[in-house]
């Protein structure tokens, strides 16, 4: 794999059965791997601790996953790597498919790569995942943003530094909606690359989205995004 300084940040929070499978499959692609555990309350902790071969971050208590992924993007920066893959830590993603997403940039270019993962319609996805990723993408067009079709995908290539400098507020899973938004406005390209996706039955799957509280917290992102583009376009 052409590495292009590239570095992978896994951010986790209370994902003990996966974790320890989704760093080893990371490890093999042979780039720098950064576990930011987000005040996991499990056994995360102790089970990346113990794996080698990675730099283990950690968070005394959960701040949410943007600021889990900001902190791995500044330890990627220290290591003098300008470019961050990041993958979820829950076995979704395929971490092969890293490739694809360099693949993308194979010319130089300081993009923002997408995973728009593929099988979305399967029989193990929740249709709390289906109705999100189609609302997401609408709001995030409507807030400004790029038009893709996987908004909330997690499985993501930035470049760095550029994607700590766009003044994104959001901390939690919002970061990743706001973030494209802030990267449009900026002028920096964002393209969707296709990418495989696993979804665990239905009990082993462990997820932590919380439809009331996530709701409110994504009616808000949206609309202060929303806000700061109409007075953009009304200001003198």
């Amino acid at each position: 794999m052409s590495t292009m300084n590239a570095a992978i940040i896994i951010p986790v929070y209370n994902h003990e059965q996966r974790i320890a499978g989704v760093i080893r499959q990371t490890l093999a692609l042979g780039l720098p791997v950064f576990v930011v555990d987000d005040g996991s309350t499990d056994r995360t902790a102790e089970i990346i601790k113990a794996i080698e071969g990675i730099t283990v971050l950690h968070h005394c208590v959960n701040q949410g996953k943007g600021a889990a992924i900001l902190t791995g993007f500044a330890a990627a920066v220290k290591k003098k790597c300008d470019l961050a893959i990041t993958i979820d830590g829950d076995g979704q993603h395929t971490p092969e498919d890293a490739e694809t997403l360099l693949s993308a940039i194979a010319d130089g270019k300081r993009c923002l790569v997408v995973g728009r993962r593929q099988g979305m319609e399967g029989g193990n996805v929740p249709w709390t995942s289906r109705f999100g990723r189609k609302f997401s993408n609408f709001w995030v067009r409507v807030s400004g943003g790029p038009a893709i079709e996987d908004s909330q995908s997690g499985f993501r290539l930035y470049p760095l530094p550029e994607a700590m400098q766009l003044g994104v507020r959001a901390r939690r899973y919002q970061f990743e909606v706001e973030i494209l938004v802030k990267a449009r406005q900026h002028g920096i390209e964002i393209i969707e690359v296709p990418v495989q996706v696993v979804y665990q039955v239905k009990g082993e799957r462990v997820s932590h989205f919380r439809p009331w509280v996530d709701f409110c917290r994504n009616s808000t992102t949206f609309s202060r995004l929303i806000f700061a583009r109409i007075f953009r376009m009304f200001r003198p």
